[in-house]
């Protein structure tokens, strides 16, 4: 599924400064009502809530609490294989030059030491949306227009909608174990981790999505976080869903990144063997790939570097789970410092996205530390 940056519809906040900059002006105290389709308010003296209906002419009203707000009305139907109608949410940082009052956003990862964050959702049944968290970052402390990543965490989703792109594996944070997606709407990248049931609420660390995110090649340290949100994407009805409550630090200046650097490798021992499933996706400029590696040998490896052959015409632009060089043709892949242990019958897969020219054809064989696979 393919879709424009949320704010971006009608041309966006930018075009619509002259409604926005009368709406901005206001902090919730009693109950709010917004049905205008960017306004927005402040709560909390630290939290922006915004209507943010991007994607419909449709009316959509909000009401905003104290402490977050709830769809009071939804018009807007969405084709459920394309976008949704809006992205009404709650958030921190700065969305479209809207900044929260106080906000320390944007700050480069490397220098946050943590952010930890809070929410409880309310749901309701008939009607077809996600529940999405959203992590903004961009290699600039950018205050505007669109960010190069996007990270989301789908709470909940309800419906036939599915994330952006496709899965490329599975990771275990905050607790929980979250199918990951990789893809790009053709503004900006994106990352889901999509939980396999509903969570109503959950105290987590953002931090620790970011660094899985880094770990994936998709930013560095050196990137910022621009904004954290949370709140809705409806396709259809909608009125009810809420979010109850929402809490969101970020910390500076007490801790450095894991290391993403990969620890020496080794060759395999004696009676060493292994075998690679290569499973692309390929389209008419692009392509991603989910490289699976097993250790088919009778001891354990100790760090691996894989090596193999890209077909011409194609060109590696980000990878996560392994560090990915390519030189010409040639490419290596490296493990990461949590991967890099495979034990007699152990697997770990990696994966990557690239550009295209020509026909897609796969690699035809495969090294793990200078020994041939077998093709799985």
């Amino acid at each position: 599924m393919k879709r424009p940056l949320r704010a971006i519809a009608a041309a966006g906040l930018l075009a619509a400064g002259s409604i926005v900059a009368v709406i901005l002006g206001g902090t919730a105290s009693a109950d709010t009502q917004i049905c205008d389709q960017y306004g927005s308010t402040t709560i909390g003296g630290k939290y922006v809530v915004q209507n943010n209906r991007w994607g419909t002419s449709a009316q959509q009203c909000i009401n905003v609490t104290s402490t977050g707000f709830s769809i009071t009305r939804q018009d807007g139907v969405g084709n459920t294989s394309g976008a949704p109608v809006s992205y009404p949410s709650i958030f921190v940082g700065c969305h479209y030059t809207n900044c929260s009052p106080g906000t320390n956003l944007p700050v480069q990862v490397k220098n946050i030491s943590n952010a930890p964050s809070s929410i409880s959702y309310n749901y309701v049944s008939g009607a077809i949306y996600d529940a999405a968290y959203d992590i903004w970052l961009d290699p600039t402390p950018k205050k505007d227009g669109v960010n190069q990543m996007e990270i989301m965490i789908w709470f909940n989703r309800q419906g036939s909608i599915q994330p952006i792109g496709s899965p490329v594996g599975n990771a275990s944070i905050a607790g929980r174990t979250w199918e990951v997606w990789r893809g790009s709407n053709g503004s900006n990248n994106v990352i889901s981790y999509v939980a396999s049931s509903a969570i109503s609420s959950l105290s987590f660390d953002v931090l620790a999505f970011i660094n899985d995110t880094r770990n994936r090649g998709a930013i560095t340290s050196d990137w910022y976080l621009t904004s954290i949100q949370a709140g809705f994407e409806p396709w259809q009805g909608g009125v009810g869903l809420a979010v109850n409550s929402f809490s969101q630090d970020v910390n500076t200046g007490g801790s450095t990144p894991p290391p993403t650097t990969a620890p020496p490798t080794t060759a395999p021992p004696s009676g060493s063997g292994c075998s690679v499933k290569y499973t692309p996706n390929a389209w008419n400029n692009g392509f991603t790939a989910d490289v699976a590696i097993t250790n088919t040998g009778s001891g354990t490896i100790n760090g691996w570097a894989l090596t193999y052959t890209l077909p011409a015409g194609q060109q590696i632009t980000s990878a996560w789970n392994a560090t990915v060089t390519q030189s010409g043709s040639a490419v290596t892949a490296r493990n990461l410092s949590y991967n890099g242990t495979l034990a007699p019958g152990g697997s770990t897969s990696f994966g990557y996205q690239g550009t295209l020219s020509g026909t897609y054809s796969s690699p035809s064989s495969f090294s793990l530390n200078g020994v041939i696979c077998a093709k799985g």
